[in-house]
Formats: C-alpha cells, structure tokens, sequence
C-alpha cells in the first residue's frame, strides 16, 4: 500500500461541509467522504466532542488521520471519522464549547482554528491491503467492529442497500429478529450474524463476491427465511432463544419433518432437568442430539471421592486398582436414559475404560 503524509487544514476539510441523512457526510470541498452511507452514524459524546476542540484551540497536536485515496481523485475517511465530524460540526456552528460557539470567537481565534494543521495520510491499495491498513490503525478511540472495518473496505451498492436493511436504529432486520439475535444494528451486529449464517463463517469472501450487485436481497431474503423457520419450529418463545446459531440449524435441518409439539414437551422436560447447565443448548441438542450443547452437570469432587473410597479404588469394569487421579466419574444410568448426576448414580472408572464406554 502507498501511504503519503500530508499537512491540510481544519478550513479545508470544512469547506462546503454537508451532512445529508441519505448520502452520508461530505468536505473538502466535496471531494471527501467523511461518512460514508456504509459508514456507522457518529457517536462521540459531548465530553469526547468537546476534547477535539480543545484539542485544537490549544494547539496540542491531533491524533493523525487517514484517508483512503480513490481512482477518481476522491477521497474516504479510513479513520479519524469522529474527530473530523466534531470539528467540522463546530466550525459549521451545530455546538458550542463553554457556551461558545464558533460564531462567538473572535477572529483571531476563528481563524486560529481553521488555520490548524492536520496531520493526513493519504492510502492507497487494494481491498486486502486496505482491511489490513485499517485493522492496524484501529488501536485507539471509538474502537470498529470487526463488522465495521469489512464495511470500510468492501463499499458499493450491494453495502448500501444491506446497511439500509440491518444497520439503522429500528430497522426491518433489527424489528423481526431482535428476540432471537443479540447486538445491536448500528455497530453493524445484525448485519455480521447475517453474513455468517448465509456464509457459513466466510463473511469477507461473501462481501467480496457481492461487492458490485445492486442490491443485498438474497441476503435479507435467506435471514427472513431463517427467523420464520425458527419461529415455526419453536412455537414457544423463550429468552434462551436469544443468540443462537439458528442458521446453521436451519440450513441443517429446514428440509426435515419435524414435530414441533414433541419438540416443544421434550423441552419443556429439559428446562426443568437440574443437570442441564446451559439452557440455550437445548435448542440445538433436541435437533443435533449432541450432548455437548447441554453442559450435563459433572459430578462434584465430593461425590468422586464418596464413590471412589466405597468401590476401595477398584474399577468397576475391569477390576484393577487405580488412584483417584487415574480414574473418572461416571453415570450408571446413563444421563439420556433419565440417569441423574447424585451419588447414587456415580460409579469410578478407570480412565481407559471410560474411553471405551463413551466410544460405544
């Protein structure tokens, strides 16, 4: 990537400074993107806002900055995005400081400020060298998202229209989905969980391929598809829903017949079992009948030793004597057979013998 330092000024980056809710926040004479549509909205507080200007009305210097230079000439914040809408937002008059505005300022002092020397560096490089860049750069302030940093660097149609989908306060994505993913739309979450349920993990190289496509419909087609699945499947809503990989259990199993009122009894029994730990694993476990999702409560170091000293350390399935440390404890009944985790239920194994039960 080549990079360019560059001295420009507050007056500069303010000249015809415009922040349009469609198209995102322009300067420089409108040959910069301050923000982006695929961008996130600002969220600086007053106190970070205020610091920027004092900052500047001092003298002291300015972390650097870092624009993205463009085939056309143009130019997009890569970072720095807050600190130049905070100043460029004083100079236009949007806030005071101390109950001054920038109207208020004497010239001198207006001109101090516009005069200021920003310290900008000019980027230029693919999408990989870019994302690298940015990941590098991103190590103070209002720290992006890992979603953020793909949406600096993978811009277009196809982002715009995504971002209008899932990354606004209260949009459709968010209104549909909010009790059954976590996060939040405007740092980019629902978006993320999106792209990693229909790119099984490979977000980037989705974002790459559907780069230029003029609209993100497959995508909000597939993640509707998805929440009306889980809603059909899972007729009772409970928090525990909240967070799961629902795509991958959809992409799994949308093409079975299932029961949804069995399901729905069998977890009902598993809410209420005391030795299932992890209550969100039920959602998975009564699909994929892996009883890793569930967390089966182990049995406490108390009981290992009880049976452990009544058995007189002797292995119950081959006979030899072992240690307490070589051995492992273990359901009689076994736990999907209605066995519980108590004492009555413990028996020590040595730890070969216990390989070989569980590999049955």
């Amino acid at each position: 990537m080549k990079i360019e330092l560059n001295e420009i000024t507050v007056r500069e980056v303010a000249a015809n400074y415009v922040d349009n809710a469609e198209e995102g926040v322009i300067g420089y004479g409108g040959k910069l993107n301050i923000r982006p549509k695929y961008q996130r909205e600002f969220i600086y507080d007053e106190k970070k806002r205020n610091a920027v200007i004092d900052t500047i009305r001092k003298e002291f210097p300015l972390n650097v900055i870092y624009w993205v230079k463009n085939d056309d000439g143009t130019f997009e914040v890569l970072d720095g995005q807050q600190r130049t809408i905070s100043f460029c937002q004083y100079v236009k008059g949007d806030f005071s400081v101390d109950n001054r505005a920038f109207h208020n300022l004497t010239n001198t002092e207006q001109k101090q400020i516009l005069d200021y020397k920003l310290m900008v560096y000019f980027c230029e490089g693919n999408d990989k060298e870019k994302l690298d860049w940015f990941k590098i750069i991103n190590i103070a302030g209002e720290k992006l998202t890992d979603q953020e940093l793909r949406n600096a660097v993978y811009t277009g149609s196809w982002l715009t229209n995504a971002k209008s989908i899932f990354s606004k306060s209260n949009c459709a994505a968010y209104l549909l989905s909010k009790d059954y993913v976590n996060g939040s739309p405007i740092r980019q979450d629902i978006l993320q969980t999106a792209l990693s349920w229909i790119s099984t993990g490979e977000i980037e190289k989705y974002m790459s391929v559907h780069q230029h496509d003029p609209n993100a419909n497959e995508l909000w087609t597939y993640f509707k598809n998805v929440i009306d699945w889980v809603r059909l499947t899972f007729t009772t809503y409970r928090k525990e829903m909240k967070g799961i990989n629902w795509g991958e259990l959809h992409d799994t199993f949308k093409d079975k017949m299932l029961d949804t009122e069995k399901l729905e009894q069998e977890i009902q029994k598993l809410m209420m079992d005391d030795d299932v730990t992890n209550k969100k694993g039920i959602y998975p476990y009564v699909l994929t009948r892996n009883e890793k999702y569930l967390n089966i409560r182990a049995f406490t170091e108390s009981q290992k030793r009880e049976t452990y000293e009544k058995q007189k350390g002797i292995c119950i399935r081959c006979g030899k004597h072992f240690e307490l440390k070589d051995m492992e404890a273990d359901h009689i009944t076994p736990w999907n057979k209605d066995g519980k985790t108590n004492a009555a239920n413990c028996q020590m194994l040595c730890l070969e013998c216990n390989r070989r039960k569980a590999g049955k």
